[in-house]
């Protein structure tokens, strides 16, 4: 059993799907605030509110995030959560009214089903409606639908991408949890013995090293984005080491990663339930449980 985001206490996570144009969005939902960082690895980045999570900014807690599709068009989605998280009294107070602070990122997904179609303000909103704090569906869903990888080949021989989550326990309550939107340029592999999980594929099997020698071109509409969270207690620098290491679990699961045709960027999130956590524990686990959800979202199960 992969696990979930949502085993860490204060997190709710929600999808939106449209089948049809094949994509949507997924919220995840802090709504007693966590802290957070980023960091952004892919040379093609398409982020909303990224510049507030560092060390040195005033804001340090924030209440939703967004992963969306739908290229730029789909921080639109971002939106709609903070008309949510507004309408039940939710974000950071100032004088005259409250501010939910909801960073966002998102996949290119254009390519596939209806173009003309993404998520919105309306279906960031509806995405946050259905979060809820247990188990939730992944794979073909939310920020996930419209995903692909393996595009390095070709898009004639590019294979299903997804959503995908994954939860590590430790001792005395520690848990570390990850939920990733794969839409990578790269294949999928497995790190324990680095077979390849999903690839490119030519009449339903995976093309061979010969093949893709041949058919190797840049392909655009790649990023995979995501969220590693802990009920350990950090500090802002230390949320963004979280999502720094995070990519290490990117590296081992997805090869290529990181290249000028992906976006590809991380949150780290601290709910702060359990203190006096031994860092390096925490960010080991982030690790495996990046490569695991990265797994997860490909219907592979470590």
């Amino acid at each position: 059993m992969a696990g979930y985001l949502t085993q860490i206490e204060g997190i709710k996570v929600g999808h939106y799907t449209d089948a049809v144009a094949l994509t949507g969005c997924t919220a995840v939902l802090c709504e007693s605030g966590a802290v957070a960082g980023v960091d952004v690895r892919g040379c093609a980045p398409g982020t909303r509110e990224t510049d507030l999570l560092r060390g040195y900014n005033l804001v340090d807690r924030i209440h939703a995030l967004m992963l969306c599709g739908g290229s730029a068009y789909g921080l639109d989605a971002a939106s709609g959560a903070m008309q949510y998280l507004e309408e039940k009294g939710i974000g950071f107070v100032s004088p005259p009214a409250v501010v939910p602070i909801v960073p966002a990122a998102v996949i290119f997904d254009l390519g596939v089903g209806d173009f003309r179609v993404r998520p919105g303000k309306r279906e960031g909103y509806l995405a946050c409606e259905a979060a809820k704090d247990g188990a939730f569906e992944t794979g073909s869903v939310g920020a996930g639908t419209g995903a692909t990888i393996a595009k390095l080949f070709g898009p004639q021989h590019a294979a299903k991408g997804g959503l995908g989550s994954f939860c590590v326990e430790l001792f005395g309550g520690i848990k570390v949890a990850a939920l990733t939107v794969v839409n990578a340029l790269g294949e999928i592999y497995n790190p324990e013995n680095g077979s390849i999980v999903a690839g490119a594929q030519k009449d339903g099997r995976l093309l061979t090293k010969e093949e893709k020698m041949r058919a190797a071109a840049a392909a655009f509409g790649n990023t995979t984005i995501g969220v590693v969270a802990t009920n350990a207690a950090l500090s802002r620098e230390e949320t963004n080491k979280l999502a720094a290491i995070a990519h290490d679990g990117l590296a081992l699961a997805i090869r290529p990663v990181h290249t000028p045709y992906d976006g590809d960027t991380f949150f780290g999130l601290s709910t702060g339930k359990v203190s006096g956590v031994p860092f390096t524990a925490v960010l080991m686990a982030a690790v495996q449980a990046v490569s695991g959800s990265v797994l997860n979202a490909v219907g592979f199960d470590k």
